[in-house]
């Protein structure tokens, strides 16, 4: 990892890349289960049976926006076409001078969220994470930018909820990938690109409990070095009472999953959940987890 990160910022960007296509080229070749993943989920939304070249893309997708990875947690907006939309949303959220709590998925890269946190006058983004998989991101955040391994958030920890509650009293954008839930630990069945599939109440939960807005957010490739970062409003909790909360929880998760699957239908080849997402969590094996 340390050695791509150096290749990465010592070549640039387009020479480092390279690499990208044999490895897109490994995965589609040498990682069965992986494949499978990838072959049902892209004939479930082209309706079809997909390509070899589609397959390839749709890994290769994947690898660009984990090589970006290294350029957004470096600060290197400026190699990107960013654009952005729903801004005005943010704006709105963020009036009162409070945090929002932004969910997002495993659709695109959540990285350039730093990018939107830069554009609304330099606002810190954290990430919200489940304790394990916090571990594991910040050993591979250290390979990048040590600096990063702050923004990240574990849940678990006998403070977590006062260090994000203080977060979000400070004005913090906190991102939360909400699609997935460790060992299946509370989830709902959503109707989802055609079949139900197992979505995590943990998230939505949390956002009841804090009173907070929340907006969906998608950093989107779009091929070569551009980026859409959109914001879609999911639900806002500040209003809702507690004997209110369960049916608010419902509709946000419902929301939720309905402008999730209008982003992968948009842009197909962004849906990076490489297992079977509409197998019951309990039953995939752990390291799809990770």
């Amino acid at each position: 990892m340390r050695l791509m990160v150096w290749l990465s910022l010592t070549l640039g960007r387009r020479l480092s890349r390279v690499v990208l296509h044999g490895i897109a080229s490994y995965f589609v070749l040498f990682a069965p289960a992986a494949g499978r993943a990838s072959r049902s989920y892209l004939q479930r939304i082209l309706g079809r049976r997909p390509t070899l070249a589609e397959r390839y893309r749709h890994v290769l997708a994947f690898a660009t926006t984990i090589h970006d990875r290294i350029y957004f947690l470096n600060g290197r907006f400026d190699l990107f076409d960013l654009d952005i939309v729903g801004a005005e949303l943010v704006d709105a959220a963020l009036a009162d001078g409070r945090g929002l709590l932004l969910f997002g998925a495993h659709l695109g890269s959540f990285e350039v969220l730093r990018a939107a946190g830069r554009h609304h006058t330099e606002r810190p983004v954290c990430m919200l994470m489940h304790e394990e998989n916090a571990r594991k991101i910040n050993s591979v955040l250290a390979a990048i930018n040590p600096a990063a391994t702050r923004d990240i958030l574990p849940l678990g920890q006998l403070d977590s909820m006062l260090r994000l509650r203080d977060r979000l009293d400070a004005g913090h954008l906190i991102g939360v990938l909400a699609d997935r839930s460790p060992s299946g630990e509370g989830t709902r069945s959503i109707p989802f690109l055609g079949d139900p599939a197992p979505f995590p109440n943990g998230p939505f939960r949390l956002a009841a409990m804090l009173r907070r807005p929340v907006l969906f957010m998608s950093g989107i490739y779009l091929g070569e070095n551009r980026y859409r970062i959109r914001f879609t409003p999911i639900a806002d909790f500040s209003p809702v009472e507690r004997k209110e909360r369960a049916a608010a929880i419902d509709a946000a998760q419902l929301a939720y999953a309905a402008v999730l699957e209008d982003n992968c239908r948009d842009a197909p080849y962004n849906w990076f959940n490489f297992f079977d997402f509409w197998r019951a969590p309990a039953a995939r094996p752990d390291k799809h987890h990770s």
